[in-house]
């Protein structure tokens, strides 16, 4: 049972077009903040952060901190997931 949570937590994660294209900017350009990923999708801040915290919450997305700003990067589980997305193209 615990095993199929998680599977739903990981596909929720990335049930969005919007997650789906920062997942693919984050696999292009690693270490980028919610205001970079915001500016080069054209979204609103609150909307990137939302998703991102949707993204790191499925374990997709992992966040580092670099003094008063946070970067964000793919997790294996998220380069992995977006190559078989990939795949569905």
């Amino acid at each position: 049972m615990q095993k199929t949570r998680q599977l739903e937590r990981i596909v929720k994660g990335f049930a969005n077009h919007r997650r789906i294209e920062i997942m693919a900017l984050l696999d292009r350009s690693p270490e980028l903040s919610v205001l970079e990923i915001s500016d080069a999708l054209k979204i609103n801040f609150k909307t990137g952060s939302e998703h991102i915290r949707r993204l790191a919450a499925a374990g997709l997305v992992m966040k580092r901190n670099e003094g008063s700003s946070v970067r964000h990067a793919l997790t294996h589980i998220g380069k992995f997931i977006l190559k078989f997305l990939r795949t569905l193209e």
